[in-house]
């Protein structure tokens, strides 16, 4: 790529030729978006000459390349582009920004090309480069030999790609395996020589700004990656285990967007009432489950849907993974003795109406969280249990008094994140009575728009693409305030909620599953059957 912009300056350079528009008016494009960029523009036009000049080549099938430009007077440049590609180049004026957009997302798209992150990149290559440095017995600085950076980079962007959460880069005995986690399950993509292992993991210690001398101990780092328009942060932890160290990488691509209470997957009864927890002016509101369930994206759409210049929300968070608009976001740091519990008592002080705790992980915390919500403030907070009830049994075990935990909490909501089937492969099923008695589905439902994917390569032959919520809303109503005050137990809490109509989750993954959204693997997979 870097001979490309040294041809392309050279060309510059030289001087101009007949005009290419002639006396002709020329056309407007009015959407980009409609147009296919041109393969050709892609492979020989560096994307710094691209942005510089604003332009972008488009699919033809003529001789004529279409060229978008933001200028009408960028003659000399496109004179530049018809030398290089051989071929006249007839120009088409567009809006700076919707030019700027489709450089980025053409070039992000284009395999082994990533602006900023990565220069020229081909997979086979890469690996084939790294391959050859695996037999070098003296490697001495292990963080800066540019194969080994290379293939870095191509990790990572194969992970922006593939929409991974994480990265793992997991050694063995006699190989190291780069594995990703994409839609909730961990896929191996990479297996490289065990030679390669120091120098790949101090190339990612080194972008986390860690110590790479130190290998017998636990490190955290954070590094920043651009691809195209992209910012990607990345929390990076590395672990000693007995063939050496472990790193895991977690992706935050802050450019993707918020989802709202709507696009969650909550059936229409659960989003109502939801919606109508969120609106009351104090209480306690906790959403419950498992690492990577979704719960900050559940309070995320939550504080974006009661936001308000009438309303002061603050939040304490660890980390804070997204920008709110209007929203003060405040970073917990228990190495600076910036905890949830202390952090809280600063908040208090603030004026807040609404209050984000990023998770109630000791007792200190919801003593606080419980204060703030009986004082005239709406407390947000998460809990790592398996249903909304074991919620309600987690606090007690932290001590919290049962007639403190009756009257401040309001509602607790539990939540799983399930598979989707995938909108270009899917095919409908008829499942046989076995596949319907793991999820105790009555063979006389309609079975009609059940569906599952046979794999293509949207999907990596996977059958999924994306992920649907699966949500359990347990509303704290008088009968279970009797049961908290009790100190009944989760199961005597659960039966009491069902009992009064609570879906579990069990139940809207059945219905998903009904409606064709997910399949009965997925929500074996994920929920368990309810015992009493």
């Amino acid at each position: 790529m870097q001979n490309a912009e040294c041809r392309m300056q050279n060309e510059e350079e030289k001087g101009q030729c007949p005009s290419l528009v002639g006396s002709f008016g020329i056309e407007r494009i009015d959407d980009l978006k409609l147009r296919s960029p041109s393969a050709e523009f892609l492979e020989k036009i560096p994307i710094g000459f691209a942005r510089r000049h604003g332009m972008l080549g488009l699919a033809s099938d003529n001789g004529h390349l279409p060229v978008a430009v933001q200028d009408a007077g960028a003659l000399e440049q496109l004179q530049v582009l018809s030398r290089l590609l051989g071929r006249p180049v007839t120009p088409l004026l567009a809006s700076p920004a919707d030019i700027a957009a489709a450089i980025n997302a053409a070039y992000q798209q284009r395999n082994g090309q990533a602006e900023t992150m990565i220069q020229n990149l081909d997979k086979r290559d890469v690996l084939a480069e790294v391959q050859q440095l695996a037999g070098r017995e003296d490697l001495l600085d292990v963080a800066s030999r540019a194969p080994v950076i290379k293939l870095v980079n191509l990790m990572l962007f194969e992970a922006v790609k593939a929409q991974a959460s994480d990265v793992h880069v997991q050694p063995y005995e006699e190989k190291l395996v780069i594995r990703m986690r994409i839609d909730g399950v961990l896929d191996d993509c990479f297996e490289l020589p065990k030679g390669l292992q120091d120098e790949i993991i101090s190339r990612i210690k080194v972008m986390g700004r860690m110590n790479i001398a130190e290998k017998r101990l636990p490190q955290d780092g954070r590094a920043t990656v651009q691809v195209g328009d992209r910012v990607i942060d990345l929390r990076i932890a590395s672990l000693p285990t007995s063939f050496g160290e472990r790193v895991v990488l977690r992706l935050l691509d802050k450019s993707v967007r918020l989802y709202n209470l709507a696009e969650l997957g909550m059936e229409s009864r659960t989003l109502a009432l939801f919606r109508q927890l969120i609106s009351v002016e104090h209480g306690i509101i906790l959403v419950t489950g498992p690492t990577g369930s979704g719960k900050s994206t559940t309070l995320y759409a939550a504080l974006q849907e009661i936001n308000s210049r009438e309303c002061n929300i603050l939040t304490l968070e660890d980390p804070i993974e997204y920008g709110l608009a209007g929203i003060s976001q405040t970073q917990v740091s228990e190495k600076k003795g910036m905890t949830f519990a202390s952090g809280l008592r600063s908040v208090l002080r603030q004026d807040p109406d609404i209050i984000m705790v990023g998770e109630i992980r000791d007792r200190e915390t919801a003593v606080m969280a419980i204060q703030s919500a009986l004082t005239g403030h709406l407390v947000f907070s998460t809990l790592h249990t398996n249903d909304a009830a074991s919620a309600v049994a987690r606090l007690l075990d932290l001590g919290i008094e049962p007639y403190l935990l009756a009257s401040s909490v309001i509602g607790v909501l539990a939540q799983r994140l399930v598979r989707k089937v995938c909108a270009e492969c899917r095919q409908p099923i008829t499942p046989n009575s076995d596949e319907l008695q793991r999820l105790d589905i009555d063979p006389s439902a309609d079975l009609l728009k059940m569906r599952r994917g046979t794999g293509c390569t949207v999907c990596r032959q996977t059958g999924y693409r994306g992920r649907i919520g699966l949500f359990e809303l347990l509303l704290i109503d008088e009968n279970i305030r009797k049961k908290i005050q009790a100190c009944a137990t989760a199961s005597e809490i659960k039966q009491t909620a069902l009992n009064s109509g609570m879906h579990g989750l069990r139940d809207d993954g059945v219905a998903k599953t009904l409606a064709g959204k997910t399949t009965i693997d997925e929500v074996v997979r994920v929920t368990m059957r309810a015992t009493f």
